[in-house]
């Protein structure tokens, strides 16, 4: 564990779902990438797995533009930063910098050339990869024309033309080449900003949907063949006709590409006429038209609106399939997968994600993360899901593997301050500043309990004892603790004591000690079983804001408001060790502060503080960027984590941008982001219509709660980004165990061809490289396995055992593993119980794997047993019913009809049988 705490690298996104940018759907159709801040997130909808690329923009990603085979991305941020991605190998590739404000990129079908709007202009370029060039990015062409900013982009099925839409209500089409018949056209007819331009399938023909509901069709009268070349002039020319007179012969004078067009080719440009123009219904709030998408094989057009509702069209007659309101808020982004299916919509508003099929009306994926910033978490005992509470009052559980919210609890009435988990991990306890403490229930996902105080009160904290059975909660305003018993509900002790408001709670996980901390400097441990009276008072030098115990109960560690954290001997009440930790905090300067960051670092401090799994080091976070791990014994910095380098959050430089500083104040005061693209109306003189409260701001980047696995294997941490989830990557963590020059893969395949498997395995382990381990492993009888087991030293079980625990994640030897498994534990299990402190992360990792095997193998083995048993049922009773000698000719529809249901319930036996084979 010493190593690998260096060794944590971000995993996965967890509580955030959609910020801003447009929605894309990769080319298989089966996932959803979504702008999650300055990060992406791929959703996995067969699967149902959400996992966030290993990559981050200096600011909000903005556009997100995907390669036609879905190999590449490019993701571009707010400050027109752009990253090339490889999907692949989920990697950047290249950096690159737009000089400007991006609006949307789109690559053309054939893969060759990608547009860029920015401004009043399009810049064409050539993708990467498809020519022999060092630079990445190679621009083509710049395209002029609009007034105003450009809004979208939609290529030609034949990438031989491209329409780009504006916010001066005209829409242009522009040719990828030089045509002679098509340079530009522009066409008008609207009243409003273009949100949308789209070509028909093979044609030239467009259809435009401007911001006040209104669709303009209209028809090309040349087809995308009738496009021709523009001949070169000038010296290119007369060498194109020098090549081709000495390939063809000097006798022929006319060749096809010269340079002269005839009188007739010259007539034939491009022309647009306008067949038709819809307006959307106009009751209600339709005319507000935000993200638009269209499938061209199906003909099937998507209009999302600023109410939240959204209308699905078959074109061109405009013909209404259905409505539907999926939010209160306003819809972002739409986008509809290759098939025409399933049409994702974003809500940034409320971070929600909807993923709907339209033909069975039914959601594919439904998620939406907290509105405000998340407060607290907790692992449950297995760590296969995380609670988190917000300041929105929601409570919610994400499953680890998933990466999905499969249940929300909103019985509070405003901010969860606290989560916990009981020993069973089936409750769930928490506080809020509504006043009650309620316990949700996992089985049935009901809140089955509501704890009060006699006096209304805001509680700020929660704690469960080990056995489940007490329930504590601190109060921010009366300085009480008051204790329940889950069992009755009923208030058995109100503790008082405390001069200020409650901060933390803790129970000692091997005593009936609850240990509390304050803001009028003192930590009390109060005896949970002699009377409920304090044991002891450690006093501080400052406010308590966090306290928290060693897995085993002989330590505890308190943050206070001077940035030090203090460890303590509960038994003796004496001080063992402290921490300063000003230094590492390294907060950043708010655009509005009037002091420099080195000042304001003098006001931060630690405020949520966790152990982990070995207790051997303290994870420590607070007002910061930053998450730091320490050693508890040596009392010094191991590692500093950057939970974020995203620029769009406050608080992240050390410096502000003297640019910003004017003569007449700092411009961060000036909405400048508002606008009807950002959902925030520019506020006229004279008018009065519209929310004046309305402005953007920026939020200031912190971290809120911080949680180890029970296995040890990762860390969560909840900030303003959402729910970070850090890990061990096992791949590319090479930690060999008492290595040597004797132990090589020849010298382990040698001595498994000899059979003399308990060496194998011995240097195995001690090279460890995963996949010769379970070569090694797997290469064993299992007839033997119960003599190999009991052969191998006390110190190589806890390695081969943590081997197991990750290999029941994926391994398909299901059985094999889990022999492997039970022979070392009856063969170890009490030399084991001596250092069963040290060897419980693995052990929690092994039952968390094969709890979720359980989980899965036993529905699947039950659903079975129970259609057996009901066709058994159905056999006898049909029997019993129907004797052979009382079978008349008015029973024969009778006797076929259950001859039939038989045959059927025999098909789904057969079936039954086949998946209790596979199991």
């Amino acid at each position: 564990m010493k190593t690998a705490l260096f060794s944590f690298q971000f995993s996965n996104l967890l509580g955030t779902v959609y910020r801003r940018g447009n929605l894309n759907f990769t080319c298989d159709g089966n996932s959803v990438i979504s702008p999650v801040g300055n990060r992406v997130t791929v959703f996995d909808l067969k699967n149902n797995k959400s996992n966030t690329l290993p990559l981050t923009t200096r600011y909000n990603v903005k556009c997100v533009g995907l390669s036609p085979d879905g190999r590449l991305a490019i993701i571009v941020d707010e400050g027109g930063n752009a990253l090339l991605v490889s999907l692949v190998c989920r990697s950047v590739l290249h950096h690159f910098h737009f000089k400007g404000s991006v609006h949307s990129v789109s690559f053309s079908p054939d893969g060759r050339k990608f547009v860029v709007t920015k401004g009043n202009i399009a810049q064409m370029y050539h993708a990467p990869g498809k020519k022999r060039e060092f630079n990445a990015f190679v621009l083509d062409k710049t395209y002029f024309g609009p007034y105003d900013e450009t809004t979208h982009i939609d290529w030609t099925d034949d990438s031989r033309c491209f329409a780009v839409g504006s916010k001066d209500m005209s829409t242009w089409v522009f040719g990828a080449e030089r045509w002679d018949n098509l340079i530009y056209y522009a066409l008008g007819g609207h009243k409003d900003a273009i949100v949308a331009c789209f070509f028909e399938s093979n044609s030239l023909d467009l259809y435009t949907l401007s911001q006040d509901g209104a669709l303009c069709v209209w028809q090309c009268d040349t087809p995308p063949e009738g496009l021709r070349l523009k001949a070169p002039t000038g010296w290119k020319a007369d060498l194109l006709q020098r090549e081709e007179q000495e390939e063809e012969g000097e006798e022929e004078t006319t060749i096809q590409g010269k340079a002269t067009p005839t009188s007739e080719e010259q007539q034939g440009k491009v022309k647009y006429s306008r067949l038709a123009k819809y307006f959307f219904n106009k009751e209600g709030d339709f005319n507000n038209l935000t993200a638009v998408a269209y499938h061209k094989k199906t003909h099937l057009l998507v209009t999302g609106f600023a109410s939240g509702i959204f209308h699905l069209h078959e074109l061109p007659e405009f013909n209404l399939i259905h409505s539907l309101s999926v939010s209160d808020q306003r819809v972002e982004s739409v986008a509809i997968n290759s098939s025409g299916d399933w049409i994702a919509l974003g809500c940034s508003g409320l971070g929600q994600l909807l993923v709907w099929e339209w033909q069975s009306e039914s959601y594919v994926l439904k998620q939406q993360g907290h509105f405000n910033s998340m407060v607290s978490l907790a692992y449950s005992p297995d760590g296969q899901y995380i609670v988190t509470g917000g300041d929105d009052g929601k409570v919610k559980v994400w499953n680890t593997l998933s990466g999905f919210c499969f249940i929300t609890f909103t019985e509070h009435s405003s901010g969860v301050t606290g989560v916990t988990f009981t020993a069973t991990g089936y409750v769930i306890v928490t506080s809020s500043m509504d006043g009650t403490v309620r316990a949700f229930d996992l089985h049935r996902y009901r809140n089955f309990r509501t704890f009060t105080s006699p006096r209304p009160t805001q509680f700020s904290c929660v704690a469960v004892d080990s056995s489940g059975e007490i329930v504590c909660a601190g109060a921010q305003d009366s300085f009480e603790i008051f204790i329940w018993s889950m069992q009755t509900g009923r208030l058995l002790e109100v503790l008082s004591g405390h001069e200020g408001p409650i901060s933390g709670l803790c129970f000692n996980p091997m005593k009936s000690v609850l240990a509390s901390a304050s803001w009028d400097k003192t930590v009390r441990l109060w005896d949970m079983v002699d009377s409920w009276r304090t044991t002891e008072t450690l006093a501080l030098t400052s406010d308590a804001l966090a306290v928290t115990f060693r897995p085993d109960g002989a330590e505890l560690a308190v943050a206070t408001l001077n940035s030090q954290i203090t460890f303590w001997d509960p038994e003796n009440a004496v001080q063992t060790g402290s921490i300063e930790g000003r230094h590492d905090l390294k907060t950043g300067r708010k655009e509005l502060d009037k002091i420099t960051a080195k000042h304001s670092a003098k006001g931060k401090a630690f405020t949520t503080l966790c152990y982990s799994a070995d207790g051997q080091s303290v994870l420590a976070g607070g007002m910061s960027k930053f998450v730091c791990i320490y050693h508890v014994k040596e009392q010094i910095l191991r590692k500093k984590f950057e939970i974020s380098c995203n620029l769009s959050l406050d608080a992240m430089e050390e410096f502000l941008n003297r640019r910003k500083m004017t003569e007449f104040g700092n411009l961060a005061l000036i909405d400048q982001d508002a606008g009807e693209e950002s959902g925030v109306a520019v506020p006229l003189p004279g008018v009065r219509k519209g929310d004046m409260s309305s402005r953007h701001f920026k939020p200031e980047i912190r971290v809120t709660s911080l949680r180890f696995s029970p296995t040890g294997r990762c860390w969560a941490a909840t900030t303003t980004e959402g729910l970070l989830i850090y890990s061990l990557d096992t791949q590319m963590l090479f930690d060999p165990f008492e290595l040597d020059t004797s132990v090589t893969p020849g010298r382990i395949r040698a001595a498994l061809r000899q059979r003399d498997f308990t060496r194998a395995i011995l240097m195995a382990v001690r090279l460890n490289e995963r996949k010769l381990l379970q070569e090694t492993l797997e290469s064993v009888p299992w007839d033997e396995i119960d003599v190999i087991s009991s052969s191998l030293p006390e110190l190589y079980v806890e390695k081969v055992l943590e081997f197991l625990a990750a290999s029941f994640e994926v391994s398909r030897h299901l059985e094999f593993y889990l022999i492997w498994t039970q022979k070392l534990l009856m063969a170890h299990g009490q030399k084991l119980k001596s250092s069963a402190g040290k060897l419980l992360p693995t052990v929690q990792f092994l039952q968390k794997s094969i709890q979720r095997h359980l989980d899965d193998v036993s529905k699947l083995c039950d659903w079975n047993r129970y259609n057996i048993q009901y066709a058994l049922a159905v056999s006898k009773q049909r029997g019993m019913k129907r004797p052979l000698e009382q079978l008349g000719s008015e029973e024969g529809a009778d006797v076929s009809d259950d001859d039939d249901s038989l045959h059927l319930l025999g098909g789904d036996k057969d079936r039954d049988d086949g998946d209790r084979l596979l199991v």
